[in-house]
């Protein structure tokens, strides 16, 4: 199990029991879950990065990939990672700000491939 399985399973535990005691085999859960969760944090954070800018430094393209990897990491364990409270409660987990967030990256890249 990778850091996101377990990191996942810890928040599980606690925010919600109920719902983590319903999982018949939290272990292979969990690790599908954290590597599922990769997968997608790998795939948004090239993305989110985009191809190097011209005339980019080293220091520029380590912030540039850094603030990407965060990002990714920050919407996949938002959209992927977070433990439902209550089944009315876990449509509330869709975050339709995310669709124009990578919208506006995309546009973001479009300008600068423009440059």
């Amino acid at each position: 199990m990778n850091k996101y399985g377990r990191q996942a399973q810890e928040a599980w535990k606690i925010a919600s029991p109920t719902k983590y005691s319903q999982i018949p085999n939290p272990d292979e859960f969990f690790t599908n879950l954290g590597e599922q969760a990769q997968e997608q944090m790998d795939e948004l954070q090239i993305k989110l990065a985009g191809p190097d800018p011209k005339g980019e430094g080293y220091l520029e393209k380590v912030g540039r990939l850094n603030a990407a990897r965060n990002q990714a990491e920050e919407i996949v364990r938002y959209e992927l990672l977070s433990p439902p409270e209550t089944e009315d409660e876990e449509d509330e987990y869709e975050n339709p700000s995310i669709k124009e967030h990578l919208e506006f990256m995309a546009e973001v890249q479009h300008l600068r491939e423009q440059l």
